[in-house]
């Protein structure tokens, strides 16, 4: 192969990267519009709080037992294929949302975005990405998807804030207001759909044949039992979920970095929420700097450094006597939206050191993802128990302490897989 055809290459598996990552920005915040339009959404549909809540519980239990399924059809069907399908989908349930249907069609249309999303797209997004990415480029790859997609969904939400404002009157009916928010959605969805279909290549390497899998069954006795049982005694592998569940659960603490602003360090409603706010924009950051980094170096090593830092600095707005000087808050929780961003953005390069046959990578992805992103169903849970015993203040520093010091466990076991790692290395 000459130089000019290798460059041509290089330019076509980055080019079809990039869409994924664009179709991964787009795919979800339609999924979860109350983020930023909670009450004009709820006004529109004329529906509940209470009825909203209900409705992402039903998004949120089947993307969670999706998971493992997901990975299981992501060895069996192109990528391609699935990915393309969950925009279409996802697209066309958002065009139905516009006409404002019952509370019996919304629950079809969680439903089916749960579906789409978690049954359909997610495991097929990461293990496409996954082959496309040299062994080298895995930390960087995953980097740029994370912190790719933290950028689209910041630009999405620009947009459609700025079209709820401008195209619109705060005395226009909440329908009015909410329709250009959903059609701008829906159609991303809906075109990023089509071009994922005819840009995105198939892979070879993706799917397995199903007379192979056939030969293969007959030939090792291979079963969906025993291919989770061979993955669930791996070792790397539960080292790469523990890693995963005190990542996600640093993260995820950071959504109560405003409440804590507020009721302990005396902020406003206002300049806390900016101040958090700005965080949003050290996702990006985060996820394209520490992938480069993590290729150069040592990722098991990266990662280790990054939860120990996210860890100190998440104690230190416990800690410090930051009272309400937002000149000091600011800069620390830049720091710590950098670090737990760059954390997300690198757990899921990890899985290429796990010794994973081919045809169950797949598998694999959704044993991690069902492991892995525990924390998002059962931290709400711990942060519920601690305020129903104790005053909110109290609480949260109990929440903070608790999961904040979880990062010093999760870089013991960064290091512990690299460790295992080397010995296989070397055997």
């Amino acid at each position: 192969m000459n130089a000019a055809t290798t460059e041509t290459s290089r330019f076509a598996r980055y080019a079809q990267f990039a869409l994924l990552v664009l179709a991964a920005g787009a795919l979800f915040p339609i999924m979860y519009l109350r983020q930023n339009f909670e009450v004009s959404l709820i006004e529109a549909l004329g529906i509940t709080a209470s009825d909203l809540g209900n409705l992402n519980f039903i998004l949120g239990a089947v993307v969670a037992v999706s998971y493992i399924p997901s990975g299981i059809l992501a060895d069996r069907v192109q990528p391609r294929l699935l990915m393309s399908f969950s925009l279409l989908v996802v697209g066309a349930l958002g065009f139905w949302m516009t006409t404002y249907p019952s509370l019996g069609a919304l629950k079809i249309i969680y439903f089916g975005w749960g579906i789409a999303g978690g049954l359909c797209f997610w495991a097929a997004m990461l293990k496409a990405v996954k082959l496309m990415a040299a062994s080298n480029e895995q930390g960087r790859f995953f980097g740029i998807l994370d912190g790719g997609r933290g950028l689209v969904e910041a630009i999405l939400a620009s947009i459609a804030v700025l079209m709820f404002r401008e195209m619109s009157t705060p005395q226009d009916a909440a329908t009015i207001r909410m329709t250009p928010v959903l059609m701008l959605y829906s159609t991303t969805a809906v075109l990023l759909g089509i071009m994922v279909f005819f840009v995105v290549k198939d892979n070879p390497d993706a799917v397995i044949s199903k007379a192979a899998r056939e030969a293969n069954r007959l030939a090792t006795g291979s079963s969906l039992l025993k291919d989770l049982w061979l993955l669930l005694r791996m070792p790397q592998l539960w080292l790469v979920a523990g890693v995963m569940v005190i990542g996600q659960g640093l993260f995820f603490l950071t959504y109560s970095v405003s409440a804590y602003l507020q009721v302990n360090l005396g902020l406003t409603a206002l300049a806390a929420g900016s101040i958090t706010l700005s965080k949003l924009w050290m996702r990006p950051l985060g996820g394209f700097t520490i992938g480069f980094l993590a290729d150069w170096y040592s990722r098991e090593v990266v990662m280790a450094w990054l939860m120990v830092l996210a860890s100190i600095s998440l104690l230190s707005v416990i800690f410090l006597p930051l009272g309400g000087h937002i000149y000091l808050i600011l800069p620390l929780v830049l720091v710590i939206g950098y670090l737990t961003y760059a954390i997300k953005g690198l757990y899921w390069s990890m899985l290429d050191f796990c010794p994973i046959p081919p045809h169950l990578t797949g598998l694999a992805i959704g044993v991690v993802s069902f492991l892995g992103y525990m924390p998002d169903t059962l931290l709400p849970l711990y942060d519920g128990f601690l305020s129903r015993n104790f005053d909110r203040a109290h609480s949260l520093k109990i929440y903070f302490i608790s999961i904040a010091a979880s990062g010093f466990i999760g870089a013991a076991l960064c290091l512990w897989f690299r460790r295992i790692n080397l010995r296989r290395l070397a055997a």
